[in-house]
C-alpha cells in the first residue's frame, strides 16, 4: 500500500508508520512539529519528512489511504486536498480495524491502567510463543515499536482509548476497534475537554458494551462497582 500520515509525529501514529514501513508498504507523512522519540524512530525507519509543515502536493490520487491524527484539524491543507481527490481517509482506529478484520481483537479499555495491562498481556503472549499483533500507547521493553501488524498473527491486543478517534470522527477510539474480547479495568470521569459531564463520559462505556457482538467476552474489574453495575 501507499499510505500518507497527516500528523505523523503522534506517539502511536509514528509507531504505526514505522510498522507499516517495516512491513514493506510505501509510507509518507507530515507534521508541523516532530519531537523525540518519534523523530529518531522515523529517521531510523527512513520515513522522517525532509521538512516540517503541511504540504498538499504530497497528497495524490495514487495513495491507497490517508491516516488522520488528532493533531490534524478540520482546516488542514493536506486533509482538504485528500477530500478533494476523494482519497480514502481513515482515523487511526478505523485503519487498525481495517488491518485486523480477520483477527481476534482483544481490547483493553478503562480510565486508567490500559498501557500497563496491555503490556502485561503482550509479555505473557510473547513468553509462551503465541503469534500476535498489538497496539499500545507507549514504548514497551522488548518490543521494537508500539504497533505491530502482520499478515499471519491470529489475534491483536489493542489499548482502547476512550478519547476521540480524530477531529472528523468524534467517536471514542475503543468503539472503532469492535473487540471480540474487551477488558474494562476501571472507570473514572476523564477528558473533561470533550466529555463535559460524568454522565456523558460514562455513556461512552455504555455504548462500548451495548455494541459488542453476542459472542463477545467482557472481563470486568469487580472492585469498580460503577463499572460492574454498568456491565450488568
Amino acid at each position: 500500500m501507499k499510505v500518507h500520515f497527516i500528523a505523523l509525529g503522534g506517539s502511536v501514529m509514528h509507531g504505526l508508520a514505522c510498522a507499516l514501513a517495516e512491513a514493506g508498504h510505501q509510507v509518507t507523512g507530515s507534521d508541523d512539529k516532530i519531537y523525540n522519540p518519534a523523530r529518531s524512530r522515523l529517521m531510523e525507519a527512513g520515513i522522517l519528512p525532509e521538512e516540517e509543515g503541511w504540504h498538499p502536493e504530497r497528497i495524490t490520487e495514487k495513495l491507497d489511504a490517508v491516516i488522520l491524527g488528532m493533531h490534524a484539524y478540520e482546516d488542514n491543507p493536506e486533509l482538504a486536498r485528500a477530500l478533494e481527490l476523494k482519497v480514502p481517509i481513515y482515523s487511526f482506529p478505523e485503519f487498525i480495524h481495517r488491518m485486523s478484520e480477520n483477527k481476534q481483537r482483544i481490547v483493553i479499555a478503562g480510565s486508567y491502567g490500559k498501557t500497563t495491562v496491555t503490556s502485561m498481556i503482550m509479555h505473557v503472549l510473547e513468553s509462551v510463543g503465541k503469534k500476535f499483533d498489538f497496539v499500545v500507547g507507549a514504548a514497551i521493553d522488548g518490543f521494537k515499536y508500539n504497533v505491530r501488524l502482520s499478515e499471519d498473527a491470529p489475534l491483536i491486543v489493542i489499548e482502547g482509548d476512550e478519547y476521540l478517534s480524530s477531529r472528523l470522527d468524534k467517536q471514542p477510539k475503543f468503539l472503532r476497534y469492535r473487540g471480540h474480547v474487551v477488558l474494562l479495568n476501571g472507570m473514572a470521569w476523564d477528558h473533561i475537554n470533550v466529555f463535559p459531564s460524568e454522565e456523558v463520559y460514562i455513556n461512552q462505556f455504555e455504548q462500548l458494551v451495548k455494541r459488542l457482538g453476542k459472542a463477545a467476552d467482557v472481563i470486568v474489574n469487580e472492585e469498580d462497582k460503577p463499572l460492574l453495575d454498568l456491565v450488568k
